[in-house]
């Protein structure tokens, strides 16, 4: 296939597939209040745009607007929608927007704590620096937006999901986290991609989740966590040209960011008493939850609209890439990804060396 037959292709697939997730999830989801932080850009603004076609009034909270004004503004007359500037480090600035949320629309039903710091935007724009080389500054950043900012949003907002008696918490953390275990031993399952102190926010995010939702399972509030997986966010593309640069490409193929909707809903019906007995204190790796629910694998999901610089080097690799898929997977193990990816990228080496 050309990159445009499989850019139509694959966005007619991720459009009926998240149409489908519009219809199935639409009645429990429609006449709520999120409110999704880091809302102005990339999954935040994807997310937006999905809940409010669900028919969900949406709350978008981020530090700033800037460059994303034009969102703004179309959040804002919308008639369902609000565009709000929240520092999750700020008690002021949290408190300031819980206010403007019950002022607007008397409650919140689904709280998306999608703000954070990745690797790649505090160490702009490679995102690799040794966990040695780090500093306190870099650790006290990081846990300042990714824990403790994420934390002062939720004791701030759960408020009025206390006095309702029912909503949704979803704190979105990362695949990084997750271990497995060989002869009693847990191990990492990606630890190469050095990644610290990121990894250690979002796996103390991640124990969060499975506590809270322990301690608030009789009250009606579900309390789960998603890892979006490889996707291209609103900082992908200025990493993957700065590794290009390198000689490198930015691990496989990104995912579209849509591919997190239909978990999304899901997890937003939670608040819903007509969906039944809430499912809370889940960790959800995406592609697998849509995989296993019918929503497609990774490569359903790939996005296939990146710039023409970036593109070509995905092309190049997948072509150059030994086919490592089988069935009942929605993705291969991360090690084999990893086996993959070095065999690609040694064999377009190879084909660059005897070109020489």
């Amino acid at each position: 296939m050309t990159q445009q037959n499989n850019l139509d292709h694959y966005q007619q697939v991720q459009t009926e597939m998240v149409s489908r997730a519009l219809a199935q999830w639409r009645p429990f989801v429609t006449d709520q209040v999120a409110v999704i932080t880091g809302g102005a850009r990339g999954i935040g603004k994807v997310l937006a745009q999905g809940l409010l076609e669900a028919g969900a009034k949406v709350v978008c909270a981020d530090v700033t607007w800037k460059d994303a004004d034009e969102f703004r503004d179309r959040l804002d007359s919308s008639g369902r929608g609000l565009g709000l500037e929240m520092d999750v480090t700020s008690d002021e600035s949290v408190r300031a927007a819980y206010d403007a949320v019950l002022d607007r629309f008397g409650r919140v039903d689904t709280l998306i704590n999608n703000a954070g710091l990745v690797s790649e935007t505090l160490f702009a724009p490679k995102g690799k620096v040794p966990t040695l080389e780090t500093t306190d500054q870099d650790w006290q950043r990081m846990f300042g937006v990714n824990v403790f900012g994420t934390v002062r949003v939720i004791q701030t907002f759960v408020k009025a999901m206390l006095d309702q008696g029912n909503g949704s918490i979803v704190n979105v953390v990362s695949s990084g986290v997750l271990m497995e275990s060989v002869g009693g031993g847990y191990f990492a399952t990606r630890p190469w991609t050095t990644e610290m102190p990121y990894q250690a926010s979002k796996a103390s995010l991640t124990t969060l989740t499975f506590y809270l939702a322990e301690e608030l399972k009789r009250t009606g509030i579900a309390v789960n966590a998603f890892m979006p997986g490889h996707t291209r966010a609103s900082w992908f593309d200025d990493t993957a040209r700065a590794i290009s640069s390198e000689g490198r490409i930015y691990a496989l193929r990104p995912m579209a960011p849509q591919h997190v909707l239909p978990l999304v809903l899901f997890l937003a019906a939670q608040a819903s008493s007509q969906s039944g007995e809430p499912a809370t204190g889940r960790l959800y790796h995406v592609p697998d939850w849509n995989y296993d629910h019918g929503y497609g694998g990774l490569q359903s999901w790939g996005d296939y609209d990146l710039p023409e610089d970036i593109e070509a080097g995905y092309r190049e690799l997948e072509a150059a890439m030994p086919d490592y898929w089988r069935s009942g997977l929605a993705r291969a193990r991360f090690d084999a990804e990893r086996v993959a990816y070095a065999a690609g990228m040694d064999k377009i080496k190879s084909a660059q060396e005897g070109a020489r």
